[in-house]
């Protein structure tokens, strides 16, 4: 079976739509450039995808995917060992099938490891589990340093953005400490062939329809399958995967946080496009959550911007000037309701999305652009 770990893949095709996204440039950013830094507001608050190049995680990324590949390719049964679970913890193993990819509770077709940030940041002192052998061993030389890296990209950005928001240095970092337990997790992606999977459809959703529960994501790819639904259309488009370039996208938590101005936007996972079909689809993320006992509200009393959209109704969904429980309360009740053990038909499947009502989320897509 073909395999995605080396640099013989097919290039994306050129005749498939695809979304386009901003390029913003990390280092410019870290630099204090102020242009770098409204091209980041505007990407955040308009589609909330956008390309990030110049982050410095490449060794790191290539070593993970090694990793992660080699994980992958472990005995089902040793893997299961090492299995979530319908609890709503989301460290460990999944195993395809495990979630619900529609509301028709079709199962989804991709494999995560992942692996929490309290375990990496606490190492070698478990926090939440315990890990196989091969990625245990691998922490310190590859999981730490990955982790770490990420961190301060995503804690990078989010001051950008809370200071784009009127915060005082730090409001926004406060809500994501490193040292208090959080959903922050680093996940390997594994998706098969069409070889391994012939009877997917080209359009099935192999990982459904969903918003990210965090606050920021920061992706890596080297074949097509992200999707995203264009604004305003109901049309999903392929993310064209670019050499070197993070994606990264907007969560929930960040959503709420500033009262609806900087968006989330729907995205889905489906078999790459044309030849790229034939291999096996690997990617990494890293999202950067709140910490577990931070409540979900919108930030009126720590930003007049929020306060203002949230007074005048600028956002227009009322969902977003809501108290919605603890970060740790929302992400355990979006896993237990993702799970298919706990599939009770369309609701169920509703009851894991962000806003609770798909209406709501379709809504968020067609907002015109801030």
């Amino acid at each position: 079976m073909a395999s995605t770990a080396n640099d013989a893949l097919p290039p994306f095709p050129d005749d498939v739509p695809t979304h386009p996204l901003p390029v913003v440039d990390y280092a410019r950013i870290r630099a204090g450039d102020e242009t770098e830094r409204d091209k980041l507001w505007n990407a955040a608050t308009q589609l909330g995808f956008w390309y990030l190049k110049n982050h410095g995680v490449e060794d790191e990324m290539n070593a993970l995917f090694d990793l992660g590949k080699a994980f992958m390719g472990l005995p089902l049964e040793e893997k299961m060992q090492y299995e979530e679970g319908d609890d709503g913890m989301q460290f460990g193993y999944k195993a395809a099938g495990y979630h619900t990819a529609d509301e028709h509770g079709t199962l989804d077709a991709t494999e995560f490891l992942d692996i929490a940030k309290d375990d990496v940041l606490a190492y070698p002192t478990p926090v939440h589990r315990t890990y196989p052998p091969l990625v245990a061993d691998a922490f310190p030389s590859i999981i730490i340093p990955f982790v770490q890296k990420s961190l301060v990209v995503n804690h990078t950005l989010l001051g950008v953005l809370g200071a784009k928001l009127g915060m005082a240095p730090g409001v926004i970092e406060a809500l994501h400490k490193t040292e208090e337990r959080s959903g922050c997790v680093a996940r390997v992606i594994r998706t098969p062939s069409k070889e391994g999977a012939p009877e997917v459809l080209e359009e099935q959703a192999l990982l459904g329809a969903h918003t990210d529960f965090g606050s920021l994501s920061f992706l890596h790819n080297r074949l097509g399958g992200l999707q995203v639904l264009a604004p305003g259309t109901e049309n999903w488009l392929y993310v064209r995967p670019l050499p070197d370039h993070a994606i990264c996208n907007v969560g929930d938590a960040l959503n709420i946080f500033s009262g609806g101005l900087i968006r989330f936007n729907m995205h889905r996972v489906v078999a790459p496009p044309k030849a790229q079909s034939a291999y096996e689809r690997y990617s990494l993320s890293f999202f950067t959550r709140p910490h577990d006992s931070v409540v979900l509200r919108p930030l009126s009393a720590e930003s007049p911007v929020v306060a203002a959209a949230v007074a005048t109704g600028q956002v227009g969904l009322e969902s977003q000037q809501e108290d919605r429980g603890t970060a740790g309360e929302w992400l355990v009740r979006r896993l237990r309701n993702l799970r298919t053990a706990n599939y009770h038909g369309v609701e169920s499947y509703r009851d894991h999305l962000g806003t609770e009502d798909y209406g709501k989320i379709t809504q968020v897509a067609t907002t015109v652009a801030m």
